[in-house]
Order: structure tokens, then C-alpha cells, then sequence
């Protein structure tokens, strides 16, 4: 009698009594805000565009191909100056306690959206203080022509010019649909800063509240077009030590928890509490020299600095065994790679002479910024910058290290004031031109992404021109000769490519590692 009337029971409990417990996520650092446009970093994306927004097309890492997302379907006119989207029908923005959409999305968002981006005589064009980073580096005021509404689902973009990446870059977090509806409000109401606070999308949660150093909140949203998710409330915990993070973890306090150190994926593997979830990852961890700032502006001296690091003996002290060391600008794997560049040695004896024929024989001091967690493209950010000192030291090179909060070390980067900074880039999918335009383009240098600050016509031009050819051939020498640019230059000390990890309590599942560091907590169910 017992057993039936726990089985009747269990026919009218609701949801949340099966589920009660939210799944939260310990993540290492604050995000910069919620208006995904104003910035480049994947913290702010994974709390923003990956978990509130939806954009046009997403890129399947299983698969490597572009899927519908809020465009069920698309085409490209003939002569590729064209892409027609149509809009996936009673896709519903998220209800709220300061926002009631009255309708559901359709193509005004998505003219919204971008004509905020590319028009400045829009009056939300400003509300970006400092730009629109990702939209300036990938050259869409350039690029496109019109953004026009064929009828309430249909949206045609007209191009000044063919673009082999433009749907790809499409899926970036930065082309993310935004409610046009809600920004009226808000502009009605002079609250137009409230965008970056209060943030309304199409996505898998609905944001509830954030405070810093803290938690971010979510809840599921149910009439999620992808279907609701399956946990009754999303948290980030954020959690700057990598340590602490485990320690959460295996407390119970939360169910996954991101960028976790070497050492602390090994210990995971022999608690049988948690599981291991890793992915190689599209990622390039370096040192970046500001080409603008003497006496980083000689190539010489960049150079040096190459041959003057071990590589080797920070890889395996930072990293362990779960990153290979970075040679070029993006991993081997990719394609257009270019194989036939040989890598600075470590070579302290050449680096000496390097220095002195730029004129620099006693060396010179110079400062290098760090952030003080740990992540995925720098687990130890501090047994990094210290390994840096101590062999620039040898050479004569007085490196002095400043730790800098992230979204402040971010900022003043884009802004171009550092020397020299430890720095990742993680590209949103598998095409090499998601590492080329946004780091050594000289859009990017105006738009702040291109830490190396190098503009240089001949390699800009080696860039465009591979974006404006379908032919992968064809983009792949133009590409390969970029990347000799880039070497010869030495505008980045490339260090490694790290293997993305994440740690999940045992009784999570659906949750899988990207390798472009996005993350989808959708299909997350916890036992």
C-alpha cells in the first residue's frame, strides 16, 4: 500500500520537488557586464550571450557545421553580396519583473541589433562607451551594406562584398539578437544604461540578479524555444581560485566547476565523487607586445624575448601535460597552419646578441600585466609571470610584474597602456580567420582586441583578401603567409594550447566542454 501511494503521489508532484536542488556552476571571474557587444571576453560571453541570448545561425562543435538557431533557414544570392534569414515563428524574449514583451521576436530585432552596431547616428549606438570590439574588428561597418526587413520574419543583409566568414562570424556572442521592444522602453524611460544590468534575450535562462564577486543568478526559461531547461534555477558562483573551486566542488557546494588547474584535473581522476570532462581546445595562450610602445616597437627586441624564454620548462610547470606548446598563432590542427615555420628556440646566448644590435646591450626594464585567478589559457598566472622574469633576467631584461584585476586588465589592454601582457584567444569556431582579424587586423587595433597594436598594410591585406575567397586553397596560402608576417614579427610570445577542461560532480549530465570555451547548461540534469 505504501508503494502505490508513493507512485500516486509522484503523479501530481510538480517539477521542482524532483529537481529542487539549482545546478551551480563555479566559475573564476566576474563578468564585464551583460551587453555582450561592448566586450571581448569569454567570461562575459559565458554569462551573457551564452546562457540569456540566442543569435541568428550557431556553430555545432560535434559536427563542425553551421545550424539554425533564431533563423530557421537561410540562403546566399548567387553572387554572395546577399544572405536572406528566415526567422524561426513564436520564439518568445524573456518576461521579467522590470520587462513584459507584448509581442515575440521578429525582424525589427534583428534590425535593432545591428543597426545599433553599425549605424553611429543611431541613438544606442553611444551607449557602448567603448565600441562595439568584435563588430569593429571583423569590419561589419565595412562590410555591411543594408540590414533590411522583407517582412516580419524575413531579414535580408546586402554586402558591400563577398565574405567567405560572415556566417560564422554570425555565430559569435557579439551577434547576439537583442528586443527591440525592450530598448524602446528603455530609451523612453532614459534607462538605456539598464541594457547592461538588466539584460533581456531569447536563451535557455532568464537573468534574475548579479552581485560581484559573488553570484550570478538565472532562472530556466520555460518557453525556451529549444525546449525548457531541466534544472530549476542556474547559479554562477564566482570563484577566483582554482583551489577554492575544487574544494566546492567536491563539498557539494557546486556541480561543475570550470577552468580547473592541472594538478587539480589529476586529483579529479582519482576521486571517484567527480568526473572529468576535457576537450582539445581551439585556444592559443600568449604574451602580447605592445608594437607601439618603445622598446617593444623593435622587432629585434621581440624577437629576444622569444628565444630568451623556456617554453619547454614553463609548460611543464604551468600546465603539466595538458597543453602543447604554441608555436604559431593558432593549434596545428587548423587548417592553412603553416608547418614550414620553425619556432624560436630557446636560446638565451642569440638573444643577447639580439639585444645589442638593437641597441639595447644592457637590457632594459619594461612591465608585463597578469591577472591574479587562474583559467583555462593560464592556470598560474603567477608561477607564469615569475618563470618570464626570472629567464629575461638572463639576458638583461628587468621585468617587472603587475597583477591587475581582469576586467580592469581587459580594459586598459583594449585601450592599448600595457607593455606587455599575458593574454588568450579562444576562436568561435574552427576557421583560422577567428584568430587573423580580431588579433592582427588593423581594425583591430582601433577596436582594442589586437593586443600586439601592429597595423601593417601588407598583412591586413593578406587577411582581407582570404575572407573575400571562398576557395580554401586560396585562403590558405594567403593565410600561410600572414602567419610568416606574424612570426618574423614576433608580435606575440605564443605559449600553448591548452586542453579546455571542466570538473563535474558524479550525477551531472549534458554537459559537454566546447573547444571555442562557449558553454550550454540547456541539457544539464542532475541525479
Amino acid at each position: 500500500m505504501k508503494t502505490l501511494t508513493v507512485a500516486l503521489l509522484a503523479a501530481w508532484l510538480p517539477l521542482s520537488v524532483y529537481a529542487a536542488k539549482p545546478l551551480t556552476v563555479c566559475t573564476d571571474a566576474n563578468p564585464e557586464g551583460f551587453d555582450v557587444v561592448q566586450y571581448n571576453s569569454l567570461v562575459t560571453a559565458n554569462a551573457s550571450a551564452d546562457v540569456l541570448m540566442n543569435r541568428l545561425v550557431d556553430y555545432d562543435p560535434a559536427s563542425g557545421k553551421l545550424q539554425p538557431s533564431l533563423a530557421r533557414s537561410w540562403e546566399a544570392g548567387a553572387d554572395g553580396l546577399s544572405y536572406t534569414f528566415h526567422l524561426r515563428p513564436n520564439v518568445a524574449f524573456h518576461a521579467t519583473d522590470y520587462f513584459q514583451p507584448t509581442r515575440k521576436l521578429n525582424a525589427d530585432d534583428v534590425l535593432f541589433t545591428f543597426d545599433r552596431m553599425l549605424n553611429p547616428d543611431s541613438p544606442w549606438h553611444k551607449t557602448a562607451p567603448g565600441g562595439y570590439p568584435h563588430a569593429q574588428a571583423m569590419q561589419f561597418p565595412k562590410l555591411i551594406k543594408s540590414v533590411s526587413k522583407l517582412d516580419p520574419l524575413t531579414v535580408r543583409f546586402e554586402l558591400n562584398y563577398p565574405e567567405a566568414t560572415f556566417l560564422s562570424s554570425l555565430t559569435m556572442a557579439f551577434a547576439s539578437i537583442y528586443s527591440a521592444e525592450y530598448a524602446a522602453q528603455l530609451q523612453a524611460g532614459g534607462r538605456m544604461a539598464d541594457l547592461n544590468s538588466k539584460p533581456i534575450g531569447t536563451g535557455p535562462f532568464i537573468f534574475k540578479s548579479y552581485a560581484k564577486d559573488a553570484l550570478v543568478r538565472y532562472a530556466p526559461n520555460r518557453a525556451y524555444f529549444g525546449g525548457a531547461p531541466k534544472v530549476p534555477a542556474l547559479i554562477y558562483a564566482i570563484t577566483p581560485d582554482a583551489g577554492v573551486r575544487l574544494q566546492k566542488l567536491r563539498a557539494g557546494e557546486c556541480q561543475i566547476a570550470l577552468s580547473p588547474k592541472p594538478q587539480d584535473v589529476q586529483a579529479a581522476k582519482s576521486d571517484g565523487s567527480l568526473q572529468v570532462l576535457q576537450t582539445p581546445a581551439f585556444m592559443t595562450a600568449f604574451v602580447a607586445f605592445n608594437s607601439q610602445k618603445k622598446p617593444l616597437d623593435n622587432p629585434l627586441v621581440r624577437q629576444a624575448i622569444n628565444l630568451a624564454f623556456d617554453k619547454a620548462s614553463y609548460l611543464k610547470a604551468v600546465f603539466g601535460n595538458t597543453a602543447s606548446a604554441a608555436n604559431l598563432v593558432y593549434p596545428p590542427n587548423t587548417w592553412s597552419y603553416d608547418k614550414t615555420i620553425k619556432p624560436y628556440p630557446y636560446d638565451p646566448a642569440r638573444a643577447k646578441q639580439l639585444l645589442a644590435k638593437a641597441g639595447y646591450p644592457n637590457g632594459f626594464d619594461v612591465d608585463v600585466w597578469v591577472r591574479p585567478s587562474g583559467s583555462t589559457l593560464n592556470p598560474s598566472p603567477k608561477t607564469g609571470a615569475e618563470m618570464l622574469q626570472s629567464d629575461l633576467a638572463k639576458v638583461g631584461i628587468r621585468l617587472r610584474i603587475q597583477v591587475l584585476e581582469w576586467g580592469e586588465l581587459i580594459k586598459r589592454g583594449k585601450a592599448g597602456e600595457h607593455q606587455m601582457l599575458f593574454m588568450g584567444w579562444a576562436g568561435d569556431n574552427g576557421d583560422p580567420d577567428n584568430f587573423l582579424t580580431p588579433q592582427f587586423s588593423c581594425a583591430a587595433v582601433q577596436s582594442g582586441t589586437n593586443f600586439a597594436r601592429y597595423c601593417d598594410p601588407q598583412l591586413d591585406k593578406l587577411i582581407s583578401d582570404g575572407k573575400k575567397t571562398a576557395d580554401f586553397k586560396a585562403r590558405g596560402k594567403l593565410y600561410q603567409a600572414a602567419q610568416r608576417i606574424i612570426h618574423q614579427q614576433a608580435l606575440w610570445l605564443p605559449l600553448a594550447h591548452p586542453t579546455a577542461y571542466a570538473l563535474a560532480r558524479q550525477g551531472v549530465s549534458g554537459f559537454a566542454v566546447n573547444p571555442y570555451g562557449r558553454v550550454n547548461f540547456a541539457a544539464v540534469t542532475l541525479k
